[in-house]
């Protein structure tokens, strides 16, 4: 019976999946990461679906399971992501469009987007996974705690050094 789908999973799927992409794009910085880092940790999942699902809070399961395969992926990686100084060439010295420019607020958006994207990219990976849960899954600090398996401290420690680093790589008018 263990290779029989467990109920309930396919409709929690179904209804999260988009979320869990979102999550996962922004913790690895691709759709093809985001993908392979929502089926990596659906896959741990599923053989304990039926008691997760019983103990009554899937999504906080879900989001440990997705930040503890993301943050083993280092592990798994040899380390082989680099961070690079390329960064600080990207867009984020490139001039803005006002929104009279004729360009308006989408092309701004999209290079916000992308600007963000480059710079939770030059985190660590732990400390992008905070400010990820902090910020973007609107997790409390104790949740991010318990996502993270370590103590609200060190949370707040790692947010502390991630928006550090992210001061450092703003441009002077955007702070």
């Amino acid at each position: 019976m263990a290779d029989s789908e467990p109920q309930g999973f396919r409709e929690y799927v179904a209804a999260r999946r988009q979320g869990l992409l979102a999550v996962g794009y922004v913790l690895t910085g691709s759709q093809h990461g985001a993908e392979d880092l929502v089926q990596a940790t659906l896959v741990k999942v599923w053989p304990r679906w039926n008691r997760v699902a019983e103990a009554g809070d899937p999504d906080a399961y879900v989001r440990k399971a997705m930040l503890n395969t993301f943050l083993s992926w280092r592990r798994r990686d040899g380390g082989r992501e680099i961070p690079s100084d390329d960064v600080a060439s990207l867009p984020l010295s490139a001039p803005r469009p006002s929104a009279d420019s004729g360009a308006g607020n989408a092309l701004t958006g999209v290079l916000d987007r992308v600007v963000l994207r480059d710079l939770l990219r030059a985190l660590p990976r732990r400390q992008r996974a905070v400010v990820v849960l902090r910020y973007y899954a609107d997790l409390t600090e104790a949740q991010v705690a318990e996502a993270m398996g370590c103590s609200v401290g060190t949370v707040k420690s790692q947010h502390a050094k991630a928006l550090a680093t992210l001061r450092r790589h703003t441009p002077a008018e955007d702070r």
